[in-house]
């Protein structure tokens, strides 16, 4: 239930946020709170919850602290999703295979 928290922790737009602008790759906090409608303070608490929730990763480079996309968490959620999309595939073929039986 790994996804649950993750999701949980992306239910906020601030975090969304911050996670797409980790897409373009690892970035220190003050580059992240660039632009961004709350202080930096507030974005490192942000940081500290998408890590508790796995979605991030936190490297040491000297007296900044660099954070990047955690790809394992990534392909969780990712294949939380694909399994609706797949019981969704599957239905429809059951449901086209019923139909073809019955003409």
């Amino acid at each position: 239930m790994a996804y649950a928290t993750a999701m949980d922790a992306l239910g906020d737009a601030t975090r969304r946020e911050i996670m797409e602008r980790l897409r373009g790759g690892p970035r220190p906090v003050g580059e992240l709170a660039a632009g961004l409608p709350v202080s930096r303070p507030a974005v490192s608490q942000h940081l500290r919850v998408l890590k508790e929730a796995g979605l991030v990763t936190e490297r040491k480079d000297g007296t900044r602290r660099i954070y990047g996309v955690e790809p394992k968490a990534i392909a969780d959620l990712r294949a939380y999703f694909d399994s609706f999309w797949e019981q969704a595939l599957a239905g429809f073929r059951a449901a086209a295979e019923s139909e073809g039986r019955t003409t």
